[in-house]
């Protein structure tokens, strides 16, 4: 792998609450100029399509809780996608899925899959689950032909660990995301498994695997 090839493989991204639309260009012109992907709110997709139209744009639904209604979330993908948006990351229904409502989780991603024309990846918040609620979490999204499952939101404790993209990579192509911070951790959750990587050093991945590989 080169560094073109791992650079399309990192959303380098930018989620955090105080985020403003000078962050997010920032964000699209380190992608633009290294060749990742990105993500970022929502709220900016419009202008952030308008600013990078070469740069896959990644933006968030239900993000970060996931306990929208699904009416909502629906809504929130379409806008996202009539805005811009060329992948969409929702974050499934963690309390419904703890409660053994499986039905319910897997038709909240199936309304958001149907909604959209464009790959969506189903956060399922590894942290706040058991090995079983993991497999039940990427089960669902499989079963609502989601594009990938996505470890971590990143607003939880505990985010993508190796064990985690083996377990989800048995269903759907894999999002590690959360404490990815440079090439050997980035290295680790790939050879794990993982097809992308969510991180907000998607240069500080890219510079470290030129310099040290």
């Amino acid at each position: 792998m080169n560094d073109a090839e791992l650079a399309a493989k990192i959303d380098h991204t930018v989620l955090g609450p105080e985020t403003t639309l000078d962050d997010v260009t920032a964000v699209l012109d380190e992608a633009d100029e290294y060749g990742m992907n990105a993500c970022i709110p929502p709220c900016y997709v419009a202008e952030a399509a308008e600013h990078a139209p070469e740069v896959t744009l990644a933006t968030v639904v239900g993000f970060p809780h996931g306990q929208n209604a699904t009416s909502a979330k629906r809504e929130e993908a379409v806008v996202a996608y009539e805005d811009g948006a060329d992948e969409l990351d929702m974050v499934l229904n963690v309390g419904r899925l703890k409660a053994g409502d499986d039905e319910a989780v897997r038709e909240d991603i199936e309304e958001v899959v149907a909604s959209v024309p464009v790959p969506v990846k189903v956060i399922i918040e590894t942290a706040l689950l058991t090995d079983d609620e993991k497999h039940r979490a990427c089960e669902a999204a499989a079963e609502a032909d989601a594009a990938f499952v996505k470890t971590s939101t990143g607003f939880a404790d505990g985010g993508a660990t190796v064990p985690d993209v083996e377990l989800m990579s048995e269903y759907l192509p894999v999002k590690a995301s959360g404490g990815v911070g440079n090439y050997e951790q980035a290295k680790a959750m790939l050879d794990a498994g993982a097809e992308r990587i969510g991180a907000s050093s998607g240069v500080e991945i890219v510079e470290d695997f030129r310099e040290n590989y």
